[in-house]
């Protein structure tokens, strides 16, 4: 089964390996703060023991997140959706609960987002299109890889990709991270 979205590309082979952006909608800033970029790869550590999900590469930026994903049990498409749906609950209870001082802003912002779709009746974080890349050759993944590593150097915040824990980069390059990966190399 082929699933299609809203950018045209496609995951066509629901056990492959695939690079893919997650992005907050309006590029609003929720992984400022640490509690929501935990969050996050709680539910990657979740979906890992849980859902046979195979994390090669990750990382967390302040309305974004890049990975390298790939299901064990062929069925990549859903491990997202339940990724974003059970993610989404998790990150409203946490704004309503932990004083964020964002959090009129934030609950507004993704009320927004929720109207006129379906499947989100009260708050929409995720956008719909995921970008899936199929990897299929090592230098693609050696690019991508790179790409997501890269990231929080390019962005000013560290001088070595190593040294952002909320990346896989630490992983490859210190042996250890903020949670265990599926090395690639």
């Amino acid at each position: 089964m082929t699933y299609e979205f809203a950018d045209g590309y496609k995951i066509r082979d629901q056990s492959g390996l695939y690079f893919m952006t997650f992005t907050v909608e309006g590029w609003v800033d929720l992984f400022t703060r640490e509690l929501y970029r935990n969050i996050f790869v709680k539910n990657m550590i979740y979906c890992q023991k849980e859902k046979s999900l195979r994390v090669g590469a990750f990382v967390v930026m302040s309305n974004h997140a890049h990975v390298i994903w790939q299901s064990l049990t062929g069925k990549l498409s859903d491990t997202i959706r339940d990724f974003k749906s059970y993610s989404t609950k998790r990150f409203i209870e946490a704004i309503h609960k932990m004083g964020e001082s964002r959090r009129d802003w934030l609950l507004h912002m993704f009320k927004y987002y929720a109207k006129g779709t379906n499947q989100n009746k009260d708050y929409k974080i995720w956008t719909n299109d995921n970008h899936p890349e199929e990897i299929t050759s090592e230098q693609f993944l050696r690019v991508k890889l790179n790409y997501i590593h890269e990231n929080p150097v390019r962005t000013g915040w560290v001088k070595e990709p190593g040294d952002y824990i909320y990346s896989s980069a630490s992983n490859y390059v210190n042996g250890k991270g903020i949670m265990e990966i599926d090395y690639l190399f």
